[in-house]
């Protein structure tokens, strides 16, 4: 019989750049992934990451049928129809028992692939009444829509990167991230072809990333100082009359407010605190106020963000961007103008801030609450431990593994341990699916439609985000599941529920989070009752019934068509008196703060020399993959990065075997020499790792560096994020 190969265009989800492939399947397999050079918007471009979807998903470990854990701990098959019907009725008793709001659920990043997965799995919280919905959101970069809701969005809205003349990027590193600033789609391109027309790019970072060694000016400072410089920034463009005067006059309120809040972060104490050349510093605050006429925009990443304080972060981000009038004007084209979204118009013109936070569920420990970023993720352990009315009882994990993600790792394998039903849908069994009772087995990316409709929701996450054009694409299932399994799609796997519970699902089609509060136009809701039968096709139909263009248009450009959307941004209505905030009470309160720190004694801590971060992976998109020898290539762990003269400075030499140490707890790691990073600087990959018990396993898992995090010392006091970056640690030889 000869081997039938087809090759046709899909969307890679491994990220939300959803970049367009062509992807090869030979007798039913997955064999190849390459880059679609008919893709108008992607000409060709895929990352190692989406080359590498083969082995991912002909990964051996993979799961074909879903798992129930037996009464000795091992793992038997059950079918999923059975699953849920056990589930349900587990599910059941504990709400009879202990109410709704003893069910929590998890979306992990690994929800991107699948569109209607996490909106169903919401839906179907909302139908038990439970509030207890968390996301990865609050433990990357939550600050991002708390800083909007207390700034207000720009209703033109972002710059053009491809047309701005300087852009500031902090701790972040899209060329290999492909999240912010830089246009995913080809980072790397995108930013040849913006320095060749003369864009001057500004980077700060610890680290000399990919992205910062082609910056025109890098400030490489101590590591959670972002906040410091940015402060200093405003105050030097305010001090310096290098403001939009019009456009602040126009559209901002609480400019003095601003103004006194920064004044003390004078270009020399900025140049000591953070510890970079005051003459450098100035001339990046200058670079980017001035040069050029058509200027840019202010990004920070999750490096930035794991430091403390990332709310003020983005919020300075936002201020400086504001007071500098980098926004999007009348006449100018709109740059995400929706495509399998409904239209909407853009206006030169603020929404006004919006309530943030403090408002909601009301969680038992440390005053958190909801938020528009969602629910306090590091805060969940807590609630899954502490006994009384409203415990969590049961969880259930999309796309997540809270035991390799999750901010302290023992505290977490205590809550998971603990629970009385813990689900989750996993192609594999992952550290967190070695606890789980029940462990849904989903199908995978090529095996489901796809569409990019989640890449045009992210731009409502923050500024500097979503693809630059009216562009959308759509694929339909490449090919069939592994012959011999029984695999679900996961959100049949909540309507499954919802039918064996006698609920009725409402299905509102677009995330929470700061797109959730503030919308240009009205969500679509669909009915899903329990006697619904869709497939998922018919379901993003209906997704998609509003879209700016027909749905069917759309499917039939199967490699991505970027449609003729002659849309520019409108003049300011005449009767708007809305303005954006630079002076938030809460906010520049914590910046007073921060003003007052012994920062000297701090730095100064003999027990804990050095400051851990993070760091992305070219190779691996968060916990996946990294059993996978196409990806890890014979590197399985994550290693100590630190710079060569630090390692000889105590003795060491790079691949010994160490032990990395913080207030907290300690993890044993590979040392690997690496001069892009500053002497007092360690770099490591998170979400590695296997339990505390399979340490000395480190050099085949990895190194948790979630272990060496408290989530109830440092943290936001909004939205819960503990200190995952700038950690204080210590390192030794690992006897």
């Amino acid at each position: 019989m000869m081997s039938q190969t087809t090759t046709q265009p899909g969307i890679c989800r491994i990220c939300s750049a959803h970049c367009g492939v062509l992807a090869t399947v030979t007798d039913g397999r997955l064999t190849k992934v390459t880059g679609d050079s008919d893709n108008p918007m992607f000409k060709g471009y895929t990352c190692a990451k989406g080359r590498a979807l083969p082995e991912i998903h002909n990964n051996p470990m993979r799961l074909l049928r879903s798992q129930k854990r037996q009464a000795d701990g091992t793992y038997a098959p059950i079918e999923s129809e059975r699953a849920m019907d056990e589930i349900a009725a587990k599910l059941q008793d504990l709400i009879s028992t202990h109410g709704p709001r003893s069910i929590a659920m998890y979306l992990g990043t690994n929800g991107l692939p699948y569109p209607a997965s996490a909106l169903m799995g919401n839906a179907f919280l909302r139908a038990i009444e439970s509030p207890m919905f968390f996301t990865a959101n609050t433990i990357d970069q939550p600050g991002k829509q708390i800083a909007l809701a207390a700034h207000g969005h720009w209703l033109g809205g972002d710059v053009d990167f491809h047309q701005a003349d300087s852009w500031l990027l902090v701790g972040t590193n899209p060329l290999v991230s492909k999240a912010i600033g830089i246009p995913g789609q080809n980072p790397a391109q995108n930013l040849r072809a913006a320095i060749s027309r003369g864009m001057k790019l500004i980077v700060i970072d610890p680290r000399r990333s990919q992205t910062a060694a082609r910056a025109a000016i890098h400030l490489q400072p101590r590591p959670g100082e972002d906040v410091t410089i940015l402060a200093g920034m405003i105050n030097f463009v305010i001090r310096e009359g290098l403001c939009d005067t019009a456009f602040i006059e126009e559209n901002v309120a609480g400019f003095d407010d601003l103004a006194a809040a920064v004044a003390g972060f004078t270009p020399a104490y900025v140049a000591e605190r953070a510890d970079v050349p005051e003459g450098q510093f100035i001339s990046a605050a200058r670079l980017f106020a001035t040069y050029g006429e058509r200027r840019g925009m202010v990004n920070a990443g999750t490096g930035a963000n794991f430091a403390m304080r990332g709310s003020l972060l983005e919020y300075l981000c936002l201020a400086l961007t504001t007071i500098c009038g980098r926004w999007q004007r009348a006449g100018e084209k709109m740059l995400r103008p929706n495509t399998l979204m409904p239209a909407f118009t853009a206006k030169a013109q603020p929404h006004p801030p919006y309530e943030g936070w403090g408002y909601g569920e009301k969680l038992r420990m440390r005053d958190l609450t909801d938020t528009v970023a969602g629910m306090p993720t590091a805060a969940l352990a807590d609630e899954i431990l502490l006994e009384g009315d409203g415990q969590v009882k049961a969880l259930i994990c999309i796309g997540g593994n809270p035991m390799a993600a999750w901010p302290d790792q023992r505290k977490t394998l205590r809550a998971l341990e603990s629970l009385d039903l813990l689900v989750t849908l996993d192609t594999e069994m992952s550290l967190t699916s070695r606890l789980a009772d029940y462990v849904i087995a989903p199908m995978m990316q090529m095996e489901t439609p796809a569409m990019t409709m989640g890449s045009e929701l992210i731009k409502y996450y923050t500024s500097g985000t979503g693809i630059p054009a009216a562009y959308a694409q759509y694929v339909p299932r490449l090919l069939d599941p592994p012959a011999g399994s029984d695999l679900t799609e996961e959100w049949q796997f909540f309507l499954g529920l919802t039918k064996r519970m006698n609920l009725d699902l409402w299905f509102v089609n677009f995330f929470g989070g700061g797109g959730g509060r503030f919308m240009e136009s009205p969500p679509v809701v669909l009915n899903m009752n329990r006697d619904t039968d869709l497939t998922t096709e018919e379901l993003f139909a209906q997704m998609c019934s509003t879209s700016r263009v027909p749905f069917d248009e759309v499917r039939s450009h199967p490699h991505g068509k970027i449609f003729d959307v002659d849309a520019v941004v409108e003049p300011r209505d005449p009767d708007c008196t809305a303005r954006l905030d630079v002076g938030n009470t809460y906010l520049l309160g914590e910046l007073a703060e921060v003003l007052t720190e012994d920062f000297a004694t701090a730095r100064s801590d003999s027990a804990f020399p050095f400051r851990l971060i993070p760091r992305r992976s070219q190779n691996f998109m968060n916990s996946s993959g990294t059993n996978l020898a196409a990806l890890h290539r014979g590197k399985p762990y994550n290693p100590a990065y630190m710079h060569p003269d630090a390692i000889d400075a105590l003795g060491l030499r790079s691949g010994d075997s160490v032990r990395i140490e913080s207030p907290h707890d300690r993890v044993p790691a590979v040392l690997e020499a690496d001069d892009s990073l500053r002497p007092d600087v360690i770099a490591m990959h998170h979400a590695f790792g296997g339990l505390p018990e399979e340490d000395a396993e480190f050099r085949d898992r990895g190194s948790n560096v979630g272990r060496l995090v408290p989530t109830d010392v440092d943290y936001d006091r909004i939205t819960g994020l503990p200190r995952q970056g700038n950690i204080p640690v210590v390192v030794t030889a690992l006897g």
